[in-house]
């Protein structure tokens, strides 16, 4: 898993210099140099290949990761809610309280697997690790603002409007990562940023009941400053992310900036007696008995850690906002949910939402398969002028550096 985790980076010693065509001698020995250039391109493509199995393997096992996360910690969180737990403060600790369960991804593959000679932790540089401190509070502070929202509207609800994160993320990958800006991707901003106006405006009769619609709105906007939040988290992660070589240093930062989170959640309750009613909650609120109060607690626990560590491989093997789009594929799920598991209403507006949400994420994925496609095109051109032999000639029009990275991402 460690090494192929390093394919998102492109090394220069996996990207051969192929920029310009190789000097040919008066006495043919050019003709040598080119057979050397494409032998060392044929055997960094075939090193390439054996490593991408692992990679696809583990940017499939983190994408799942993701979902059974994303899924089960959305459903189990409002189960919570919806059986007379009240405390913010639980369902906010709850997300980043998992933390320890990342040892075993961290510590099992050194000292018990034995498929590492890296010791954990040897990499983390005091930089790092403050980095990894301060990423965590923001953490701290999103959970916070996700809970206040999921604990006032609807599962459904809440899930559409999280799905603004992703115009968020473009906007922030703009600035922070100079990402650039496409007709999809900005079709994919319009659409998402029209739905959630205009779920905002026609969802407010789906309110539980008893509540005001002051704070309905508190929910509301609770819930988009989480994917606000969490929209700069993902850009951020990105960054530093570059600095990083491989899965196994991804997981012992994301331990930390965990951590950092359960700290921050664990002072808040302290200070605003946040234990005292879990306690309270386990024996006399929940409507569900004591047994069944602390297996939610647990069950929030376990997939809140999964949705996380999921979001941190994404983003470390793909980008920020490949992350970001991966979740918003998850909103139809969590819609879907809500409405079967807990009956939530499916109006006319909040299904035209759904479709804005569903176009333009479809916009952003047939973008991206253009590209992949353009650059299958260039790859199997280069290929075939390597297969010609004639490489010196046709050199110019496929540049070799393009052709490496093609190979080292595709």
């Amino acid at each position: 898993m460690e090494a192929s985790s390093q394919i998102h980076h492109h090394h220069p010693e996996m990207t051969p210099n192929l920029t310009s065509p190789p000097p040919r001698g008066r006495d043919g020995g050019g003709d040598d140099k080119n057979i050397l250039a494409i032998t060392t391109t044929t055997a960094t493509t075939v090193e390439i290949t054996k490593k991408k199995g692992g990679y696809i393997l583990l940017l499939v096992l983190n994408y799942m990761f993701l979902f059974v996360g994303s899924v089960s910690s959305s459903l189990l969180s409002k189960f919570y809610f919806n059986h007379k737990g009240s405390s913010r403060w639980v369902s906010t600790w709850v997300q980043c309280a998992g933390f320890p369960l990342l040892v075993l991804p961290i510590f099992l593959p050194f000292y018990l697997l034995k498929t590492t000679q890296r010791k954990p932790f040897s990499d983390i540089t005091p930089k790092l690790l403050m980095i990894s401190i301060l990423v965590g509070l923001l953490l701290g502070l999103n959970n916070l603002l996700f809970s206040w929202g999921n604990s006032y509207l609807p599962m459904s609800t809440s899930s559409l409007l999280l799905s603004s994160q992703l115009t968020f993320n473009l906007i922030l990958s703009v600035i922070i990562v100079k990402q650039k800006i496409t007709f999809s991707n900005l079709n994919c901003v319009v659409l998402l940023s029209l739905a959630s106006v205009l779920l905002g405006l026609t969802s407010t009769h789906d309110k539980p009941n008893g509540l005001t619609r002051e704070k309905y709105f508190i929910g509301y906007f609770c819930t988009v400053g989480a994917g606000l939040l969490f929209a700069l988290y993902l850009p951020i992660m990105e960054i530093i992310y570059k600095k990083v070589y491989c899965y196994s240093m991804v997981m012992e930062m994301q331990l930390i900036m965990e951590a950092s989170a359960t700290v921050l959640a664990t002072v808040g309750m302290a200070l605003d007696g946040g234990f005292s009613e879990m306690m309270q909650e386990s024996s006399l609120g929940f409507d569900l008995g004591q047994r069944f109060y602390w297996l939610t607690i647990i069950g929030n626990v376990v997939t809140w850690q999964l949705c996380f560590m999921g979001t941190a491989g994404m983003v470390f093997l793909t980008s920020g906002l490949t992350g970001a789009i991966c979740m918003t594929a998850l909103t139809g799920a969590n819609v879907v949910g809500g409405v079967v598991v807990y009956g939530d209403k499916f109006d006319g507006g909040k299904a035209v939402s759904a479709v804005l949400c569903g176009w333009g994420f479809c916009s952003y994925v047939y973008g991206l398969y253009v590209k992949s496609r353009q650059g299958e095109k260039v790859q199997e051109d280069v290929n075939g002028v390597i297969k010609d032999g004639d490489y010196s000639n046709k050199h110019h029009d496929h540049q070799g550096l393009e052709m490496s990275e093609v190979v080292v991402t595709s």
